[in-house]
């Protein structure tokens, strides 16, 4: 009977071996196993030593711990067509943001909120946005002076921004619209 860590561990190996491309004799040689050894890893018929897992993780070049993480149950999937994403009413929101939602996860210790924000044409500065997490803004479209704290930085299309959201921030001037930014807030499940 085959042992289900031994399988989930079999699993990722054979995962990890495929998204790198590479073949199962390439593996085994670069691992330095048998390829038989490898094919009885991967479809869970045997548990690995801790040596032969090593070895492995040399030839991936991946640490030995992806062997044993739990992301085959780790699905969650989202593809958002272009203009599709949904419209949140965002209760308590800044007047003329829109925010799109693109996508979510529902598994998972880390929680990721990725938005489509634009500014309506009558939107004006805002700088008291706080909240947990860590921010990545990436620009599309116009300029503005982002606050962060006591900090101010002139932003344009192109530009990113990542930032502990804990701290006040926000847009403080608009220069040229339209103004859109992707932005992205990361922050662990309780």
């Amino acid at each position: 009977m085959r042992s289900p860590s031994a399988v989930r561990v079999g699993t990722q190996v054979k995962a990890l071996r495929m998204v790198t491309g590479a073949s199962a004799g390439a593996l085994a040689q670069a691992s330095g196993i048998s390829a038989s050894m490898l094919s009885r890893i991967e479809r869970g018929l045997v548990s690995p030593s801790v040596e032969t897992l090593e070895r492995l993780a040399l030839g991936l070049q991946v640490p030995v711990s992806r062997f044993f993480g739990d992301q085959a149950r780790r699905t969650d999937f989202c593809h958002v067509r272009a203009g599709l994403g949904l419209v949140v009413d965002r209760i308590g929101a800044v007047a003329d943001y829109r925010y799109e939602l693109l996508g979510h996860s529902l598994s998972g210790n880390l929680f990721v909120e990725p938005y489509l924000v634009t500014l309506l044409p009558q939107a004006g500065p805002y700088v008291t946005f706080q909240h947990p997490g860590l921010k990545i803004l990436y620009f599309l479209s116009g300029e503005v002076t982002y606050r962060y704290g006591a900090k101010a930085v002139e932003v344009a299309a192109g530009d990113t921004l990542l930032f502990e959201a804990t701290v006040l921030h926000g847009i403080e001037a608009i220069h040229s619209g339209p103004v859109s930014y992707l932005s992205v807030v990361s922050t662990l499940r309780e």
